[in-house]
């Protein structure tokens, strides 16, 4: 009885550092940073990549907006890799102006594998290019983009991850769920790591990378997460991602439960196989790098322990339960202290986030109602991904809204 007793105060240790680590970075993001100088002065080249499968229905609305970013139009070229397309994607990506590569491939389907096929024959090309951005077909892309993405180069960082802002806040609760998440991780998350000069994480689109990083290994994810498997790998060997603010993209987010369940399943899936495959080399970067920063990235990677030990926290609460060494009351009372420690703290950050940037609170005021049961079936989703070893991708259907 003794060690289930010191278990549980181990367990509640263990989350309670934590989040109070986790809160303490956070407020960084209220921290006004002095803006780095510039190591050069010139217009760089850009390749803009967008992998599409069967996206005819937004495609022509990305390459429309890529077209009209205030940059000097000789200056980027904006690729489509129509993957596995059945549909009229890569006629209307070439209609609109965009330089497009088939592919066809039954077994290697993920947005990964397209990039690393389409990057390798750029890197044998030596194509003349200083750096990339890749976008999802449903995104639209802010005038601004690559400005903002050519000063970031100007001042010597190779990976910087945009800001993904949301076009449909409130079509459904499972949109708001998603704005809320993004909105508060991009504040209190990316902001407040750039801000505390650790780094960022990469988002899945939106973002910029040096070509020259690429050429000796090329892009060569593995996982059904490439975007954090990439920003891993990256901060493992020492190298920081940047961010910027006012560098944007939007994002249409999944509507129904559905399809933000098959999503999720797919993103927690892809978490785990990056735990397996790049736990050890974080760890590595933590001994050999001796940096807050490598150290932050072994935490984040370590997500998925911690959502067990929670579980854990729980069952050693019901099992004194059981055994008389506690009352019913006191049980379902420590368990809700968990459950606020966990979701009302992301409640509370979610509608401080909506003040701070200003947004309007009462046009989120339902996202805001439904956003704990959001949050909580992401923890099902978290549940249920541990029994699962080989998700499929499955395409996110998207509308056309501009």
């Amino acid at each position: 009885m003794k060690y289930l007793y010191i278990l549980q105060q181990a367990l509640i240790w263990i989350l309670l550092i934590f989040w109070i680590y986790q809160l303490i970075i956070s407020f960084c993001a209220l921290i006004k940073i002095k803006e780095k100088p510039l190591l050069t002065n010139k217009k760089h080249k850009f390749m803009a990549i967008i992998p599409a499968h069967n996206e005819e229905n937004v495609i022509g609305n990305l390459v429309k907006s890529l077209r009209e970013l205030d940059y000097p139009k000789e200056l980027y070229d904006i690729y489509v890799i129509a993957d596995n397309c059945t549909d009229k994607t890569a006629e209307i990506a070439k209609k609109e102006g965009a330089i497009v590569y088939e592919r066809f491939d039954e077994k290697r389907k993920t947005k990964g594998y397209a990039l690393n096929w389409f990057l390798d024959k750029k890197i044998k090309e030596n194509a003349d290019y200083d750096a990339f951005c890749v976008f999802d077909a449903d995104n639209i892309v802010d005038k601004n983009f690559l400005t903002v993405m050519n000063k970031k180069l100007c001042q010597g960082e190779t990976i910087v991850q945009g800001y993904k802002d949301i076009k449909n806040p409130t079509d459904s609760w499972i949109s708001s769920g998603y704005a809320l998440f993004y909105w508060t991780q991009h504040k209190f998350y990316q902001l407040a790591r750039y801000n505390a000069g650790l780094s960022p994480l990469m988002n899945g689109t939106g973002f910029m990378v040096k070509f020259d990083l690429i050429k000796e290994t090329g892009w060569n994810t593995k996982t059904l997460t490439e975007d954090i498997e990439f920003s891993l790998i990256n901060i493992s060997s020492g190298n920081k991602l940047g961010w910027a603010v006012d560098a944007i993209v939007y994002d249409e987010q999944p509507t129904t439960f559905g399809q933000s369940w098959t999503q999720r399943i797919r993103w927690t899936v892809g978490h785990m196989q990056c735990f397996r495959l790049y736990t050890k080399d974080l760890a590595k970067g933590v001994l050999k790098n001796k940096t807050l920063t490598s150290f932050d990235g072994l935490l984040y990677i370590m997500c998925i322990p911690l959502f067990i030990i929670s579980l854990l926290l729980i069952i050693v609460n019901f099992v004194l339960y059981l055994l008389s060494q506690m009352t019913l009351g006191l049980m379902i009372l420590n368990v809700l202290g968990y459950l606020a420690l966990a979701y009302i703290l992301l409640i509370i950050t979610a509608l401080v986030t909506l003040v701070v940037e200003k947004r309007s609170i009462k046009k989120m005021i339902k996202g805001l109602i439904t956003y704990p049961i959001f949050m909580a079936s992401w923890s099902l989703v978290n549940f249920v991904s541990l029994f699962k070893r080989n998700v499929k991708w499955d395409k996110i259907e998207h509308g056309q809204k501009a």
